[in-house]
């Protein structure tokens, strides 16, 4: 059995609705949408004034005339709108050209057929017109209206004061009326022109909005605290309840708030139309004389029918109004009421039982009763005396408050209609007569002439944040236009015009509203990575990095159900589009900078890609984008291929002008650009051009950051490999790493490996140490003889130390590289440690036990375990995600695996020339004073690069830095030749001889004694090189490998014993 649910329960059920959350509670601010329109109609044009037989009989004749003239001006507001909207049609129909055109009766037919219904209708019209004319007939020579001014018939001060007061009434659209010109027109205007104050061309005070906004925004507020504080005394105490019955106290409160709201949205409409209005008529003068003159009041009061005295006709009257309005108890009138015995009140009163109406009264009940009321106080009749001199003055004074108060009734009754048209602005959208006066010329505005248009605009360019959460009531004017359209002119093609408008309005405000919403959001990240230090500093310089101006853009956002022209569009993914484009283009610009510019930009990039990811999390929180690292990845074309346009950049900066033309200097760990390029300049892509909301959000924070980044711009050091590991990861350091591989591989088999055959060939084949008795200015010159060659060959100090030094540029950055990577991951253990529960020895106190306090830290960090957490809480794939993560962490951890061990190994096997170390020696051992091995070679390179400059001339740390030391010395420690080199070089020898006897002189122009200083300095150096790359290929020897193999050898005999 279906169990029934009663009218009750059922409204309940409606009312626990309003409690249903949504899911996205957005919040409104835009105008309610209406899906379902209800407007009870309660007006019946006096159709039942016969049915109020008790009413006087002369109102009820009135009521009839009333509704006639209702009829015409319906009919009159038809002709309106059709002469408002009306667009020839005959222009668009196709023309004979000539009388022999074949097809010209079929023309004219056509034309006959499509114009018969627009010209009945202008005939129509044009009776409609011979009515105004009469009109004007009736006013001519003799009438006129200064004359019944002087009679008191009419109040022309009262006139011109409020014509004064407005100046301009609204019709349709962009049509108004001056109403000045009605007086300017007139028959007898200009010998009564001193008369008139209407006329001047003065602004009324009416027109200054600016000037209204302080009392429309105190009334505003005034009146929404006191609906604020209604409304929730009616849903918090629950006094809104359909059982709780409401006192006429409260009613009488209710009836005066509605009144009081309508007034103000009325008041405040009117105005903006008014200014709307005023400004147009500025635009264009209308033309063509328009002649109005005041005329007579036709229907004047006649006399009373009955001669009876004025008080039985007031006692009439009163009845009347009595039995047409009161709804008694019972439906009969008390018997026993003395009003109608003409007798007072008792003392104790009488009580009127009159029940509560459940309706309100018809249209044409509240007209007589008003209409009869109005004749009992009215100042003039048909007779002499009025009716109102037979009423007590208390008792006029309460029918002139009903009467005033109930002119507002049938709006209220007709509350969701009134309301409407109140709050109605879709006039500020027609612009038919100024699109007829263009003739054809112009088939529609554009939309900056628009206003719904300029005023959505108008807050968008300002920014003004007080305004920008209303941006939407300004695209509700379409809402209205487009009803206004299709209910009040009936055109659907004035609806398409809207429709169409609100197409491209709405595309330019979703574009405008998202790139204003994009550049807000990344100035704010922009100023959140600010140093604040910078701007602090920058102040009391005088120069000022503005603070971001907060605005509302978060309440846009969570619009998703915007109505426009009955659609529900999801603004918050309409933004969400443009916004990933917008963060697409910003990466990719960033990208597109770093490729026109050095390798010393990639801080800037990592600049602009930390902004652009604090952009994407701060825009997060309102919309879903994806991910920062898949646009990351997608901008850097890094999505399927191995390597990205940041890598390929970056091995490109390398290999063309990094490696040619940087100089490493090891003191400050830096490299600098050469003073002396050996090497063409190298040509890139021009910069792009950005607005500043791709960069770094705005031009002050663009100038803050630049001078930020240009401290970077002249060396590249220790920041800009960071930046490198973060940017490339592994894979992509691998790629490059890989190419320099080859690099260095083509440049020591090739052009290397040439000049070291060709300098080998003018060595001197023996030479020997000399002995310290020579002194130091003795093996100088012995040195600079036997080097003579090498000292002299031309290409040494260009070409053959410029490849020397590409390579030691690679070997340099794969080594700075390997420790900014173990910098990073020490980070990121030591970040994963508490979460791996490997945490520190804590400091034990004497008497405390270690592995108690350790067991309590143990404890305190477990729940941050993460593996066990996940073991216990996660899915299947989670939990082996987490293991091998876990795992792979302490690998790390415990290998302590060398990226730069790996590389010197691969460049060992470049070294695979016979030339490099010789032949074998003659004694088994090694060779001593023979110049076979390439140590012997780099000795003599040293010697050369050790002798001192002219004034004029630049050093080789100059030109080259210090990476031709580390290709040299590396490429001898891959040799194993390292402590022949030592004990060998002819540089080391003439310091350690010149340090014993301390001599200074000048050997074919080398100061001794400054050569012997670059000697130490380079000796230092290199033995600094030796170590490290020492350190880094005796890493991976195992324990039970031995330092180094170690031969034995019998001591040498004597020649005196050799023949025993």
């Amino acid at each position: 059995m279906t169990a029934q649910v009663t009218l009750e329960d059922a409204l309940s059920n409606v009312d626990l609705l309003e409690e249903l959350p949504l899911p996205d509670q957005q919040p409104c601010i835009e105008p309610p949408p209406s899906s379902l329109l209800y407007q009870p109609n309660f007006n019946t044009n006096f159709e039942d004034r016969n049915a109020f037989v008790t009413g006087i009989a002369r109102y009820i004749e009135q009521a009839t005339v009333h509704s006639n003239m209702n009829e015409m001006l319906e009919e009159g507001q038809e002709y309106a709108i059709m002469l408002y909207t009306w667009r020839s049609c005959s222009r668009a129909i196709p023309q004979v050209k000539c009388n022999e055109q074949p097809n010209r009766v079929e023309i004219y037919e056509k034309t006959v057929e499509v114009l018969e219904p627009e010209v009945t209708k202008l005939m129509n019209f044009m009776y409609f017109q011979v009515m105004g004319f009469g009109l004007y007939l009736m006013d001519g020579s003799v009438s006129n209206i200064y004359k019944l001014d002087a009679k008191k018939r009419i109040n022309l001060s009262k006139i011109d004061k409020f014509f004064k007061q407005l100046q301009v009434v609204p019709l349709f659209g962009d049509m108004q009326i001056e109403l000045a010109r009605y007086i300017k027109t007139s028959a007898h205007y200009e010998e009564n022109k001193s008369r008139w104050t209407c006329t001047s061309s003065s602004s009324s005070p009416q027109y200054n909005i600016c000037e209204q906004m302080i009392q429309i925004r105190d009334d505003h507020m005034r009146f929404i605290s006191e609906l604020a504080r209604y409304s929730n005394s009616e849903v918090v105490t629950g006094s809104g309840r359909q059982e709780a019955q409401k006192t006429d106290a409260e009613y009488r409160k209710l009836f005066d708030l509605s009144l009081q709201g309508l007034q103000l949205l009325s008041q405040w409409s009117a105005h903006v139309m008014e200014v709307v209005m005023q400004k147009c008529n500025k635009i264009c003068y209308f033309g063509g004389e328009i002649r109005i003159s005041a005329s007579e009041n036709m229907c004047q009061n006649g006399s009373l029918v009955r001669a009876h005295s004025p008080a039985l006709l007031v006692l009439s009257v009163l009845q009347a109004i009595r039995k047409t309005v009161c709804d008694w108890e019972g439906g009969r009138e008390p018997f026993n009421d003395p009003a109608l015995r003409g007798e007072k009140d008792p003392k104790s009163g009488f009580d009127v039982k009159v029940p509560r109406r459940a309706v309100g009264p018809s249209s044409t009940q509240l007209y007589m009763v008003r209409t009869m009321l109005e004749s009992l106080i009215a100042d003039k009749s048909g007779s002499k005396k009025t009716l109102r001199s037979s009423l007590e003055g208390p008792t006029i004074l309460d029918i002139e408050k009903f009467h005033r108060e109930s002119f507002f009734y049938t709006h209220l009754i007709n509350f969701s209609e009134t309301l409407q048209q109140c709050c109605d602005l879709s006039q500020l959208w027609f612009r038919e007569f100024f699109l007829e006066l263009t003739m054809g010329r112009r088939i529609q505005f554009p939309i900056e002439m628009s206003m719904p248009w300029i005023l959505t605009d108008h807050i968008l360019e300002t920014k003004e944040a007080s305004m920008m959460e209303y941006v939407l009531y300004s695209l509700d004017l379409y809402n209205d236009s487009a009803h206004y359209a299709l209910t009040k002119f009936k055109k659907q093609f004035l609806y398409d015009e809207i429709e169409a408008e609100v197409n491209l309005c709405f595309d330019q405000f979703v574009y405008k509203l998202a790139d204003q919403i994009f550049g807000y959001y990344k100035v704010m990240a922009g100023s959140l990575l600010l140093d604040k230090r910078l701007r602090s500093e920058c102040k009391n310089q005088g120069a000022t990095i503005p603070l971001l101006t907060s605005n509302r853009y978060e309440t846009l956002l969570k619009q998703r159900h915007v109505q426009l022209l009955g659609r529900s569009i999801d603004l918050n993914r309409l933004i969400t589009q443009r916004i990933s484009a917008a963060m697409y283009k910003s990466l990719e610009l960033s990208i597109g900078r770093f490729e026109s510019e050095d390798l010393t930009s990639i801080v800037e990039l990592d600049g602009l890609v930390e902004i652009n990811k604090m952009t994407h999390k701060l825009l997060s929180r309102y919309m879903t984008l994806d991910s920062f690292d898949a646009m990351f990845r997608e901008a850097n074309h890094n999505v399927s291929a191995p390597y990205g346009r940041i890598t390929l950049h970056v091995f490109w900066e390398l290999n063309y002008d990094f490696l040619p033309n940087y100089c490493y200097n090891g003191s400050t760990n830096r490299f600098v650009r050469t003073v002396l390029p050996f090497s063409q300049e190298f040509q890139r892509d021009k910069q792009p051009n950005a607005q500043p909301q791709y960069l770094h959000g705005s031009k002050a924070l663009n100038l803050a950051y630049s001078s930020i980044y240009s401290n970077y711009r002249n060396f590249v050091g220790p920041p800009h490999f960071k930046v490198i590991c973060r940017l490339l990861g592994y894979q992509g350091i691998a790629v490059v790493m890989e190419e320099l591989l080859k690099v260095v591989k083509s440049l020591l088999q090739g052009t290397i490996l040439q000049y070291v055959k060709t300098l080998m060939e003018v060595m001197p084949k023996i030479c020997r140490l000399p002995r310290h008795e020579y002194g130091s200015p003795g093996i100088l010159e012995f040195f600079h003889h036997q080097l003579k060659d090498i000292v002299e060959y031309a290409e040494l100090k260009t070409v053959c130390f410029q490849n020397l030094r590409e390579v030691g540029n690679a070997i340099l950055f794969c080594l700075l590289i390997e420790q900014s990577l173990s910098l990073e991951e020490v980070c990121d253990l030591l970040h994963a440690a508490p979460f791996q529960n490997i945490l520190p020895r804590v400091h034990v106190k004497e008497g405390e036990r270690l592995d108690a306090k350790m067991k309590r830290l143990e404890s305190k960090y477990a729940p941050l375990h993460l593996v066990p957490l996940i073991e216990r809480l996660g899915t299947p794939q989670q939990i082996a995600i987490a293991r091998e993560g876990d795992l792979l962490t302490k690998e790390r951890l415990c290998c302590g695996l060398s990226m730069f061990e790996v590389i010197l190994t691969r460049i060992r096997t470049f070294l695979d020339d016979p030339i490099w170390r010789g032949p074998l020696p003659s004694n088994g051992v090694m060779h001593v004073d023979e110049c076979v091995e390439f140590h012997r070679l780099w000795s003599a390179m040293q010697f050369v690069y050790c002798i001192p400059v002219g004034t004029h001339e630049f050093t080789v740390e100059q030109c080259f830095g210090d990476g031709l030391h580390w290709a040299g010395c590396m490429i001898i420690v891959l040799l194993g030749q390292q402590r022949r080199f030592d004990v060998l070089d002819f540089c080391y020898h003439l310091l350690k001889v010149q340090k014993h006897d301390g001599k200074d002189e000048v050997i074919k122009n080398v100061p001794l004694k400054k050569m012997v200083e670059r000697i130490r300095k380079f000796q230092i150096l290199n033995d600094e090189i030796i170590a490290t790359l020492d350190k880094y290929l005796k890493s991976g020897d195992g324990e039970g490998t031995p330092v180094e193999h170690v031969r034995c050898f019998q001591p040498p005999i004597h020649q005196s014993l050799a023949s025993n």
